[in-house]
């Protein structure tokens, strides 16, 4: 399916997949390989940001709650305050292993972020 339009306030789910995320030195820590929806309310609650790896292989995936994001136009991409070393100890997974979405995982997830549980 495809949107008939977008503009600076809107983007397409499909077009968020692929999107680089960098930090503030510009440094590129990944892609974001998919968005996690509250089913309530319908807000973004995180994007699952791959990290590490090579050539797909051996990749790392982080739940970033949403609110980190900020897009940033001039490199088509998102920007995080985050450095290649706050993540390595945060909150991830592997391709063979996914997470039981519990509160206490989501609540662990924004603890190590220093942010309030949604």
């Amino acid at each position: 399916m495809q949107t008939e339009s977008e503009n600076s306030a809107l983007i397409s789910s499909e077009k968020v997949a692929g999107t680089e995320v960098y930090n503030n030195a510009g440094e590129k820590l990944g892609s974001i390989e998919e968005i996690m929806l509250d089913k309530s309310s319908g807000a973004a609650q995180y994007a699952i940001m791959s990290f590490g790896g090579f050539l797909g292989m051996g990749s790392k995936y982080h739940p970033l709650p949403w609110s980190l994001l900020k897009y940033d136009t001039e490199k088509g991409g998102y920007v995080v305050n985050l450095d290649k070393r706050q993540l390595e100890g945060a909150p991830a997974y592997d391709e063979t292993t996914s997470p039981e979405w519990s509160s206490d995982y989501g609540n662990s997830i924004f603890s190590y972020y220093g942010l309030r549980p949604l």
